[in-house]
């Protein structure tokens, strides 16, 4: 995460303070201003800064959002990623669960997967408590729950195993830290590991594109849903449906976008997530879209989703306390 940071004017902004608050602050707490040109504030700076001024949001009872599509090149990762990073931004308590071997997830946030001994599939099948294999980043309200190619043979070592379908939910039920959202990104299959995913989580965040071949997909993960609510007692909170990478300009995107409205219009969210190539840069940079460029559609289109599921999700259970 070394190579994300923040003008002072952006800075501000995401804490909700002006030029001038933020200078008051600054001098009354004794924090680290970044005035001259060039300086930038880091994501510790951001943490740093929240604390002091306890502008933290109201905690919340955890939420569990799983981002799933069985259909591959959703851009789930790019979209799961930079959703929970923007939570974190905004002051909310994060867990980022990558649940990919390719630990795409982790490095859209600028980590390198591979250098973590211990992964989620110690989590899995060792039963290795979550807190020990959380990864604490310099953001402190964002950890990550990493995978690796380690991950690429869980679904063996999973069979044998008592309450295997339930691994990840209890792990997840023993963890004491107060995570306000817990946010997994699955990759493109079904199996042991997504059921794990599925009977865990609370949401059920489904990207699709805009084109036909995405209603395949949806459609098989709806009938799976059905099985499960029927012989695993699934009970999902809310389901929602997310057009991603739409791009308006073409007939096809649009004729498609038409008939999710048709088809799934109890499920499909109101935003739309626009093609934006600022967006696939970013991701493949690791720096999260809202630090990459906060002015771009994608950014925007972010912020817009993060504005549509926080109401869904309960209201807040605690404020905290003001320093």
């Amino acid at each position: 995460m070394e190579r994300i940071s923040y003008s002072r004017g952006r800075f501000a902004e995401i804490l909700g303070l002006t030029d001038k608050q933020l200078r008051a602050a600054e001098r009354k707490h004794q924090l680290p201003a970044r005035e001259a040109a060039g300086e930038r504030y880091t994501p510790a700076d951001l943490s740093r800064y929240r604390q002091a001024l306890a502008l933290r949001p109201a905690a919340r009872p955890q939420r569990r959002q799983l981002f799933l599509n069985f259909k591959g090149g959703t851009g789930k990762t790019s979209l799961s990623s930079a959703y929970a990073y923007r939570l974190a931004e905004m002051g909310h308590r994060v867990l980022l669960v990558d649940l990919d071997s390719q630990g795409h997830a982790s490095k859209c946030l600028g980590l390198e997967a591979e250098r973590y001994e211990l992964t989620l599939f110690d989590v899995l099948v060792k039963r290795t408590p979550v807190a020990e294999v959380i990864q604490r980043l310099p953001l402190t309200e964002l950890a990550l729950l990493p995978s690796n190619l380690r991950m690429s043979t869980v679904e063996l070592a999973l069979m044998p195993l008592h309450a295997r379908e339930f691994r990840l939910r209890l792990s997840l039920d023993e963890l004491q830290e107060p995570f306000d959202f817990v946010v997994m990104d699955a990759p493109p299959s079904f199996g042991l590991l997504n059921l794990n995913a599925l009977l865990a989580a609370h949401d059920l965040i489904i990207p699709v594109l805009a084109d036909f071949l995405s209603f395949h997909g949806l459609r098989l993960l709806f009938e799976t849903i059905a099985d499960l609510e029927r012989d695993l007692e699934l009970a999902l909170q809310q389901v929602c449906v997310v057009i991603n990478n739409f791009n308006p300009t073409t007939r096809i995107a649009r004729q498609a976008r038409t008939a999710l409205e048709e088809h799934y219009k109890d499920y499909l969210l109101g935003t739309v997530v626009r093609q934006c190539t600022k967006f696939a840069q970013a991701s493949s940079e690791g720096v999260p879209i809202s630090a990459f460029l906060p002015g771009s559609k994608g950014a925007e289109d972010i912020d817009r989703l993060v504005a549509e599921v926080l109401p869904r999700c309960l209201p807040p259970r605690v404020e905290e306390p003001i320093a």
